[in-house]
C-alpha cells in the first residue's frame, strides 16, 4: 500500500485505533528475532487457508477483518480470474476493483517479505509450500502465529487496539432488527424467499422493492429472509419508519451501528457518504419497513412528503453507486423512482407480493376453525391475504363457534372492524379523482375498461387516467386481460368496504 495510501488510512481512524494500529506494525518490525519459517510440506494450497492468511494481514495492517471485495480478488486471482471479469461478478468497477487488489498485494509483500503482484501471487504462495498452514493461522492461545517468515502477536494484534464492538466476521454477522415484530408463525412462502434470495445472493441486487397491499405479509417475509441468509453478510439491519422519520435521523441511526456517536458527521451529505462507504467496505443487509410513511397524503401515488424528498436521492444513490450491500424497502404504495430505476438496467427489482394461496389454510388451522372443505372459498373471498383472514378467523371463531359454512352463510363478504380500521389508512390517503374511481368501480358488476369511466364521473379524462395509475400503485386494483383491453375491478373486500364508507348514506 502506497505510503500517502497509508497515511490518509490512517488518519480516518479514531486517534485510539491509530496509535493501536501503529503499535501492530511496528510489533511487527521488532519481533523479527522470533520471525521463524514453517517447513514446506508437499500438498496443495487450498482458497481457504490462503483467506485465513489474508484475514491475519489485513487485520495486523488496518484493524479490520477481511471485506467481501478483498476476498472476491483473492478466490477470483486464486482461479486465474481478470479484474474485469472480477469487478463484474461483484458489480464494482474495474478501476475500485483494481485499487483495492494493488493495497492487497502490497499488505502481502510486506507482511511475507517478497514482491507479490496479482501475476505471482498464488506461484509464491505455492512455491512456500507452508507446513501445517491452517493450524498454524487458527491456533489460539499462544503468543503468537507464525506464517512462513511473519509473526502476528495474537494478544498484541487484539488487545487492547480491537474496538469496543469487534467487527463481525461471515460467521457471525451484527445483527441489528430494531423494534422488529417478532415472528410467532410463517406460513409458507417458498418461492417468495427463494426468487429475493437470488435477486441478492447471485444477482447481487442492490435496491429491492417489496410491495402489497396492508396485511399481505411484507414484514413477516423480510423477516424470514434475513433468517435464511443473514450468515452471508456482515451486518443486517432492520428500521421501520412508520413514525416518518427524516434522512438524517434514519442516517444517524444507521451510522451508529458502523462508528462512535462521536464519529457520526453533522452535515447529511457527508453521512450519506459515509454510509455508502460502509455498504462498500462490508456485505450489508438492511430492511426499511413501512416506506410509504414518507410519502404525500392527498395526491397521487408515489411522491415524498415535504421535507422528505432527500430519501428520493438516497434511494437512487443505493441503486447507483457500486457497492457490495442490498437494501430492501417494504411498502404498499410504491415510490415514484422505484418505477423509473427498475427499468433501467440497474440492479433494482420489485417484488409484488400476492395471495398465500393454499397456505392460507394454515392460518385458519390455528385458529381451530371447522369445515375445511369451505376454507377454499373463504380464502378466495379474502384474497389469501393473512392479515385479513386472522381476523376474520377470530370474528368467526367468537361468534360463529369457529363454523366457516355457517359464516359464509352470511351476505359476503363481512368486515371486521380491525379489517376496516386497515383499510381506512390507504383510503385516507386518495386524491378525490381516485376515490371516485373506487366509488363508480365498487358499483360495477363486471371488470371495466378505463375508457368506460369516462363521463361517468365528474373529472377529465386525463385525470381519470392518472387515479387509475395511481390506484395501481397502491395496490387497489385488480386488472385482467381480455381480447387485448386492459379490464379493471375491485376484489370482494375493497367493493364492501367502498360501499360500507362511501355509498350506504
Amino acid at each position: 500500500m502506497p505510503k500517502d495510501l497509508v497515511k490518509s488510512e490512517m488518519s480516518a481512524l479514531s486517534p485510539d485505533k491509530q496509535i493501536g494500529n501503529v503499535g501492530i506494525l511496528s510489533e511487527m518490525s521488532e519481533r523479527s528475532d522470533i520471525i521463524r519459517q514453517i517447513p514446506a510440506h508437499d500438498r496443495p494450497m487450498e482458497i481457504a487457508e490462503v483467506l485465513k492468511l489474508a484475514d491475519e494481514l489485513i487485520f495486523a495492517k488496518t484493524g479490520e477483518h477481511i471485506d467481501y471485495l478483498q476476498k472476491a480478488i483473492l478466490e477470483g486471482t486464486f482461479q486465474g480470474r481478470t479484474y474485469p471479469e472480477i469487478a463484474e461478478a461483484t458489480h464494482s468497477s474495474e478501476g475500485h476493483t483494481r485499487d483495492i487488489g494493488s493495497e492487497l498485494w502490497q499488505i502481502f509483500s510486506e507482511g511475507l517479505g517478497e514482491d507479490i503482484t496479482k501475476r505471482n501471487f498464488r506461484a509464491i504462495l505455492e512455491k512456500a509450500k507452508f507446513d501445517n498452514f491452517s493450524s498454524a493461522i487458527g491456533r489460539v492461545g499462544r503468543d503468537y502465529v507464525a506464517i512462513n517468515n511473519l509473526n502476528i502477536c495474537q494478544e498484541r494484534a487484539r488487545s487492547p487496539t480491537e474496538p469496543q464492538n469487534p467487527q463481525p466476521t461471515s460467521k457471525q454477522p451484527q445483527i441489528d432488527l430494531g423494534d422488529a415484530p417478532e415472528i410467532f408463525t410463517f406460513f409458507d412462502r417458498t418461492s417468495e424467499l427463494s426468487t429475493l434470495e437470488n435477486w441478492i445472493t447471485q444477482e447481487h441486487t442492490r435496491l429491492i422493492a417489496l410491495l402489497g397491499i396492508s396485511g399481505i405479509g411484507k414484514t413477516t417475509l423480510s423477516l424470514s429472509l434475513i433468517d435464511r441468509i443473514k450468515t452471508q453478510f456482515d451486518y443486517v439491519l432492520y428500521r421501520s419508519l412508520r413514525f416518518s422519520p427524516t434522512l438524517d435521523a434514519t442516517l444517524t441511526n444507521l451510522l451508529q451501528i458502523f462508528s462512535q456517536p462521536s464519529e457520526i458527521p453533522q452535515n447529511i451529505e457527508t453521512k450519506i457518504s459515509h454510509i455508502l462507504d460502509y455498504l462498500r467496505k462490508y456485505r450489508c443487509l438492511i430492511v426499511l419497513d413501512d416506506v410509504q410513511m414518507l410519502l404525500g397524503s392527498g395526491q397521487l401515488a408515489g411522491p415524498y412528503k415535504t421535507g422528505y424528498e432527500d430519501y428520493q436521492l438516497f434511494f437512487k444513490l443505493i441503486a447507483e453507486v457500486c457497492h457490495q450491500s442490498c437494501l430492501i424497502l417494504n411498502s404498499w404504495e410504491k415510490p415514484r423512482e422505484i418505477a423509473r430505476l427498475s427499468k433501467d438496467n440497474h440492479p433494482v427489482r420489485c417484488f409484488v407480493l400476492g395471495s398465500l394461496g393454499v397456505a392460507a389454510k394454515e392460518i385458519l388451522n390455528s385458529q381451530k376453525l371447522s369445515d375445511q372443505e369451505t376454507w377454499s372459498t373463504l380464502i378466495d373471498i379474502y384474497q389469501g391475504n393473512p392479515l385479513w383472514l386472522e381476523l376474520t378467523a377470530t370474528l368467526i371463531q367468537e361468534l360463529f363457534g369457529g363454523r366457516v359454512s355457517e359464516f359464509l352463510q352470511c351476505e359476503m363478504p363481512i368486515l371486521d372492524e380491525g379489517l376496516q380500521s386497515q383499510l381506512s389508512q390507504p383510503f385516507g390517503r386518495l386524491t378525490p379523482p381516485e376515490l371516485a374511481v373506487m366509488v363508480h368501480l365498487a358499483n360495477q358488476p363486471e371488470p371495466v375498461a378505463v375508457s368506460q369511466i369516462f363521463n361517468k364521473i365528474p373529472f377529465s379524462p386525463s385525470e381519470i387516467v392518472n387515479a387509475v395509475r395511481s390506484l395501481g400503485n397502491r395496490f387497489l386494483l385488480d386488472t385482467q386481460e381480455q381480447e387485448q383491453i386492459t379490464l379493471f375491478s375491485l376484489n370482494p373486500v375493497l367493493k364492501q368496504y367502498v360501499k360500507t364508507q362511501y355509498l350506504s348514506n
